[in-house]
């Protein structure tokens, strides 16, 4: 969680065992995108005002699913180990930063709630944005759920910006790569949200290196989840009966499995046509996070405060638009160019 301010000492108290109780529940809840991303439901199930704690447990879902891609039927035929490794670090990074930012700010608001005073003051101490604070204070008096759920998705981008996005090292590794254009051509930047018996609304990104384009999407993905009563009631009916796990076969069992039945050697044939396995085929290879991979140790999160701008608040404004959120047919499209990707993997790898 980083080193205490050096002011720290000067706070009363019961200031800072609630500081040091908030850095301990944060640092147990952030070993791995299954413990993020079940704190995130939990905390939302006991304050369902705060709609982004929702909203982040949908997306850090797919942010699961993106990491068992990794070692996933399809990715491990397109992808070196080393290439699959500086993704899975580059996601594995800003799901960790993104949780160390978020999750203390809900775990202040819970403890105002208790003392039925704000607390945000003692953001800064957490390395928590200015504009955040204010944000929240703001939320204290007026209740305005958009705008909260709106400045979340702003400062939680804006904060990856510079530590994950623009960090040397995963340009070198990861932007630069030809996969990574790879990837964006063959849209798999869906964010699908389920519900109901295999229905799925959600969008697609596709310049994941714009801030301005990730912050744009956050508010289309929270239109399409809370604008529809009945799809924002079947998506968190679905997450209460479908626990996490990592695997796509949370949502799609009838094409994916956590197991391999696969044998190994056996060259790649087509099996998917029409979004349904052809008779007869096995299912597609969709591991379990915890299998997939090791809990990772990480650095430090780098210090400074990305509100520099105040034109960012321009993001706040309701634009009022609608999104269908029709995804379904595009998502299959995108696993059928996959699947033929991984089958023609020597003709990609002409492109080297």
């Amino acid at each position: 969680m980083g080193k205490a301010s050096v002011h720290e000492e000067l706070l009363p108290k019961q200031d800072r065992l609630l500081l040091k109780q908030i850095r301990l529940k944060t640092q147990e809840h952030n070993l791995n995108n299954v413990t993020r991303t079940r704190a995130y439901f939990e905390f939302y199930q006991y304050h369902p005002e705060i709609h982004w704690a929702f909203l982040g447990h949908m997306v850090s879902r797919n942010g699961g699913f993106n990491m068992t891609d990794l070692k996933g039927e399809f990715l491990t035929r397109l992808l070196s180990k080393k290439e699959r490794n500086s993704f899975f670090s580059f996601l594995e990074r800003g799901n960790w930063l993104i949780f160390q930012d978020a999750y203390p700010q809900f775990l202040l608001y819970r403890e105002s709630l208790t003392v039925h005073k704000p607390l945000f003051y003692l953001f800064p101490y957490l390395n928590i944005s200015t504009f955040m604070e204010t944000i929240w204070n703001h939320f204290w008096q007026n209740h305005d759920t958009y705008i909260l759920t709106m400045a979340l998705i702003v400062n939680e981008q804006s904060y990856l910006e510079k530590r994950v996005v623009q960090n040397p090292q995963y340009k070198k590794e990861v932007f630069n790569k030809l996969e990574f254009k790879l990837q964006d051509l063959l849209s798999f930047n869906q964010i699908l949200f389920p519900y109901g018996n295999k229905k799925m609304v959600g969008q697609t990104l596709h310049q994941f290196g714009s801030v301005n384009e990730r912050i744009l999407l956050g508010k289309r993905l929270y239109a399409v989840l809370y604008q529809d009563r009945e799809i924002f009631e079947g998506v968190v009916e679905w997450a209460k009966s479908h626990p996490h796990t990592g695997s796509r076969k949370d949502y799609w069992p009838d094409v994916f499995n956590h197991v391999n039945e696969g044998v190994p050697g056996l060259a790649y044939q087509l099996r998917l046509k029409s979004c349904r396995l052809r008779p007869g085929e096995r299912k597609i290879f969709s591991p379990n996070l915890e299998s997939a991979w090791k809990n990772r140790s990480h650095p430090e999160a780098e210090k400074g405060d990305w509100f520099l701008d105040w034109r960012v608040v321009d993001y706040l404004k309701e634009d009022n638009e609608s999104y269908d959120g029709e995804i379904k047919n595009e998502y299959c499209k995108t696993l059928e160019r996959l699947e033929l990707a991984a089958l023609a993997k020597k003709a990609i790898s002409i492109l080297d």
